[in-house]
């Protein structure tokens, strides 16, 4: 196994015990995915939006590792709209 899957796989794995804490860039606001959530592609997942104040369910379409820096790319239902959220490592 090379080592950025394993790196990545064991990010994921923590991420299901603590919250999370990220930035969408292209809505200037804070998010965060609350524990309880494994953060996989093709997973719903469950995020707080400090931008609208709001609790809102996501699909996980990708998550790419960079640098210190982590994007996870999903699908806003609520919004009907993709996002890019870039999380704190």
């Amino acid at each position: 196994m090379n080592k950025p899957i394993i790196f990545v796989t064991a990010i994921l794995s923590s991420l299901y015990s603590f919250s999370w804490d990220g930035y969408d860039y292209s809505r200037g606001s804070d998010i965060e995915i609350g524990s309880g959530n494994l953060v996989r592609p093709g997973r719903e997942i469950e995020i707080y939006d400090y931008g609208s104040n709001q609790y809102k369910y996501v699909d996980v379409e990708s998550i790419n590792s960079y640098g210190n820096t982590v994007e996870v790319e999903v699908y806003d239902y609520n919004d009907g709209v993709y996002r890019t959220f870039e999380m704190d490592r």
